[in-house]
């Protein structure tokens, strides 16, 4: 149940970044595999300069300490015209994201 649940709260962040209607990006390639409780796998890219991949896995299975993992990296380009990347884990311990747009604690 729990990755029902978080597999719905990340395709509703993914579904819910506002796109630009004068942009008719088209799907240039997609890929998907591994779809199950137990995790999936999935990667896409547009012709307007979007790619994401990413995976999930369940660890612990049947127990207490079940939690999902999920790592993916998305890439996009900018209004200002630069691409920019994401890498991200998603577990037991929040969202961890990295990209060298981000600001870093000091």
């Amino acid at each position: 149940m729990k990755f029902v649940v978080v597999l719905s709260a990340l395709f509703a962040v993914a579904l819910a970044v506002p796109l630009d209607d004068s942009r008719n990006a088209q799907i240039l390639r997609y890929e998907s595999d591994n779809i199950g409780v137990d995790g999936y796998n999935f990667a896409y890219e547009t012709s307007d300069g979007v790619s994401r991949q990413e995976s999930a896995q369940l660890k612990n299975p049947g127990t207490e300490n079940e939690a999902i993992s999920v790592r993916g990296t998305v890439s996009w380009v900018a209004a200002d015209g630069q691409t920019y990347t994401l890498n991200y884990l998603a577990d037991e311990n929040g969202f961890q994201p990295e990209g060298a747009h981000l600001p870093v604690a000091a």
